[in-house]
């Protein structure tokens, strides 16, 4: 969510903290005693308090639980474990069972966002923070951006045993970390982090501008305390497009040594076959978006699919007024080969149901289920639910399967629903910003079946089996 540029980042209460992230652990484990409230759709698409196609339906559920009553965010997967981050923390899940989900730990550590990912091994996990805060700790309070002590950036957590996790290390960068993006090293030895953030201001202590760069950190795997900010490549040494002062979020797809990032006013594609020193390849802007907030490549990387969070995630943009080129997917082909590789716009894709004026809802996180032969995606759009759809013909998108709670409020708009949506190893799970975790089963998608993850960040892509 665009918390920047919506204007949420100085409306919301300031968040303090009296327990460390070890004591909030112990404590919040107690909670997996209980279990997880009933997943019956079929009750509440009587109630009108959901709705769905055919071929999706909600088989698992776990509501949103103390001390982490904050906005949820992004998912990440290891093995039979879900991490969803919190902007206050983050939370870990045992999906053993996916229709059985069942809380195994959680990490009370405020800062904001609290984008996640997981490394190959699932020992360690990275937690984006993006406001401002008096140190690094779990024990910091919030600060004014213009404090000398101010500190921002990123937190890193071993998690090698999930029901206790322990903090092991922090580096600061620049304006933060609204989200972050992992990238494996070909030895096996390190772990890059492409850090992405954005809103500078002149009487900012960690926000000056310009503010055209990302952060690249280098996280030693056999010395993870000791991650370090290893460069901070320019990405837009001439000026980007109207607005855009540093990036919202990038994807990586090391095996064909590309990303793809979203940045305010443009997209970009980048080379990272040096992923310390990533290099522009081409670079798009769109008079149809108002924020570039995501990206997503096709399996074989010769399409991307970019997300407009018109509203920064706090509108109810998904109606007739504001039309289905706002606010939406553009779909653009990969051209060329090498450094000569360009995007070349095709369609746009938005959900085909209007949704009510007091429901935000906007193209948000989503990422490929792993059909074969064809481009399918599945995306949260917020209040908008959860969209399965194909653009396997990238000039004629076409939605597939869908799943949404109703409104909030039928009065007032109320910022929630489904933040991020992926599939992983049979289901879709859904981190819904107040209501908890769901889990979908779609029908129909056989192939997907066959494919089996160990790891899944939503923003490190890998080449699936066809």
């Amino acid at each position: 969510m665009n918390m920047r540029l919506a204007g949420f980042r100085d409306s919301l209460p300031p968040r303090a903290l009296v327990i460390g992230a070890a004591t909030a652990v112990v404590v919040a484990a107690l909670t997996a005693l209980s279990a997880p409230a009933p997943a019956d759709d079929d009750e509440a698409l009587k109630a009108g308090e959901v709705s769905h196609s055919k071929n999706v339906n909600r088989v698992g559920h776990v509501p949103k639980r103390s001390p982490l009553s904050d906005f949820n965010s992004d998912i990440a997967f290891h093995g039979d474990y879900a991490y969803g981050g919190n902007y206050s923390g983050f939370t870990i899940f045992d999906i053993a069972k996916p229709r059985k989900p069942q809380i195994v730990s959680q990490v009370l550590c405020p800062g904001g966002q609290g984008d996640v990912s997981v490394s190959p091994d699932g020992n360690l996990l990275f937690l984006s923070v993006d406001y401002e805060r008096t140190n690094n700790t779990c024990n910091s309070e919030s600060a004014s951006p213009t404090d000398e002590r101010v500190w921002e950036g990123m937190r890193i957590f071993d998690i090698s045993d999930p029901s206790a996790p322990e903090y092991v290390g922090a580096v600061r960068t620049s304006c933060g970390s609204h989200t972050h993006t992992m990238i494996p090293d070909d030895a096996g030895e390190s772990i890059y982090l492409y850090v992405s953030s954005y809103g500078p201001s002149k009487g900012f202590t960690n926000c000056k501008p310009p503010h055209d760069s990302i952060s690249v950190i280098d996280v030693p795997l056999d010395d993870p305390g000791s991650a370090s900010v290893v460069s901070t490549p320019r990405l837009f040494p001439g000026g980007g497009g109207p607005g855009t002062s540093g990036c919202h979020d990038i994807t990586a797809y090391p095996d064909r040594n590309i990303a793809a990032g979203a940045c305010m006013g443009d997209g970009i594609l980048m080379n990272i076959a040096d992923p310390v020193h990533p290099k522009v390849i081409d670079r798009i802007q769109d008079e149809n978006f108002a924020f570039y907030h995501s990206a997503t490549f096709s399996n074989h990387a010769t399409k991307v699919v970019f997300t407009d969070e018109l509203g920064g995630g706090g509108a109810p943009v998904c109606n007739e007024e504001t039309g289905p080129k706002h606010g939406a997917d553009a779909i653009y082909d990969v051209t060329g080969a090498g450094k000569k590789r360009e995007l070349a716009f095709r369609s746009y894709f938005k959900i085909p149901r209007y949704q009510q004026d007091t429901e935000n809802c906007v193209a948000h996180n989503g990422a490929l289920i792993p059909v074969k032969g064809r481009d399918v995606m599945v995306q949260s759009w917020y209040q908008g639910g959860v969209s399965i759809w194909d653009f396997t013909d990238s000039s004629k998108p076409r939605e597939i399967g869908y799943w949404e709670r109703g409104p909030i409020s039928d009065d007032t708009l109320e910022v929630g629903g489904s933040w991020s949506a992926y599939y992983y190893n049979g289901y879709v799970y859904s981190s819904d910003i107040t209501e908890g975790l769901d889990v979908l089963n779609v029908r129909g998608l056989r192939s997907a079946k066959r494919v089996e993850w160990d790891v899944f960040n939503g923003q490190t892509q890998y080449q699936y089996p066809e």
